[in-house]
């Protein structure tokens, strides 16, 4: 997604790959009381975490019977528009009925994947609806575990999506960027909740996603399985984090156990190498790839203490590990970790593979957070399903503001 230094405009940011832009820049350290809080806004239900594109960061969000996409002033909590649509989705196996799918902002466009199939193409500037699909109708979606939580991927001229329909193979299906016209459609699985991602691979651009039970390689012009692996497992389990390149390597995790898989591309063959528990099985965390290195969360967040680890995917040695340390989704900028604990702690740590290292931690949100946070230009977005906190963590440190009469500080 072409995008300026400091947007995060897509799920896992500007590279999909957790990886803030370069020019990030953190303050060191925090204040004695967490960082500083520059606004607040309350928020409704769902999960998805925001976009940011030019100083505009994009909410989605459920209240009462209306799925809503906001476009909010970045640096002050504004909004600029609105955009609602019904949605009558009621939380099956979780209570939660708001969109899990984050944002994508591409081309003066956003594309939005509603929790039960409502597949939108925004304008930025105004929010106007430009065209939409009902997946679930088009496609013969079932309903899922969760509702839909997949966020699409553009790439090239297209919008692949994880749609997972039972009509003629909607397992995966390719929309135009203009009209959301179906280009194609590939496989036969039901959706995941892992989000695909772009991989450049032996010279040219794959699509990897992960459905229910596959890791998949698609070429993006015809929708060919260019490569496929068993990943998942039947029965009531999800495939949660999305994908992860390192080099011509693929790494894939869940838990339910399913584990870790460890695949390598080559130009006319894909290989196994190796699929185990140990050492990352996690829900829906994806982990990030850091000097050759994976670290992120091994474990669940509803069973059990989960544990941050680093290891070295070659050899599967684990580097270091910090047990009982709780569910959290991750974020690397500036050389330093930022650690979305589930429940509501934000933690600063070094970004190594030689140690963990604490720098900073701070309670910020006052209930159970499972949204992606977003940073951009220092500025970080997270919520749960009560508030929007942008707070400071660069070394500006400026007096919050709040836009909403009806929040407070």
């Amino acid at each position: 997604v072409p995008c300026q230094g400091g947007d995060w405009p897509q799920i896992m940011g500007p590279y999909r790959n957790g990886h803030a832009a370069a020019s990030e820049s953190l303050a060191a350290e925090w204040p004695a009381g967490g960082p500083n809080l520059k606004w607040q806004r309350p928020a409704g239900s769902g999960f998805a975490g925001v976009a940011v594109f030019q100083n505009v960061a994009i909410l989605f969000h459920r209240i009462e019977d209306e799925e809503i996409v906001e476009a909010l002033k970045a640096d002050t909590g504004e909004v600029l528009w609105k955009h609602q649509s019904p949605v009558s989705y009621k939380g099956t196996f979780n209570p939660n009925d708001g969109p899990i799918a984050v944002p994508l902002i591409y081309k003066n466009r956003v594309y939005v994947f509603g929790i039960a199939g409502h597949l939108q193409c925004l304008d930025f500037k105004t929010g106007k609806q430009i065209w939409s699909r009902q997946t679930h109708k088009d496609f013969q979606v079932g309903e899922g575990y969760f509702g839909v939580g997949s966020t699409p991927l553009v790439i090239k001229d297209k919008l692949l999506v994880n749609v997972g329909g039972k009509r003629q193979n909607a397992g995966i299906v390719a929309f135009s960027l203009d009209q959301g016209r179906t280009l194609w459609q590939t496989m036969p699985d039901d959706a995941s909740y892992s989000s695909p991602i772009s991989a450049y691979l032996n010279g040219s651009f794959v699509a990897l996603f992960i459905t229910r039970l596959h890791l998949a390689g698609i070429d993006p012009e015809n929708g060919n399985i260019l490569f496929q692996f068993p990943f998942g497992k039947r029965g009531p389990t999800v495939n949660g984090a999305n994908p992860v390149q390192v080099g011509r390597h693929i790494f894939a995790t869940a838990s339910y156990g399913v584990g870790g898989f460890w695949g390598e591309v080559k130009v006319n063959s894909t290989s196994e190498i190796w699929r185990n528990e140990q050492p990352m099985s996690s829900q829906y965390t994806t982990p990030i790839e850091y000097d050759g290195a994976l670290i992120g969360i091994d474990g669940r967040q509803d069973v059990g203490p989960a544990r941050l680890v680093c290891f070295d995917p070659v050899t599967r040695k684990v580097l270091w590990a910090e047990e009982n340390y709780g569910y959290a989704t991750l974020i690397e900028a500036d050389n330093k970790l930022l650690i979305m604990k589930t429940d509501g702690t934000l933690v600063m740590a070094t970004a190594s593979k030689e140690e963990y290292k604490e720098l900073g931690r701070a309670q910020v949100l006052n209930s159970t957070t499972r949204a992606l946070p977003a940073l951009s230009n220092g500025l970080l977005f997270v919520r749960d399903t009560k508030s929007l906190k942008c707070l400071t963590l660069n070394n500006s440190g400026q007096s919050p503001v709040t836009p909403d009469k009806s929040s407070s500080n």
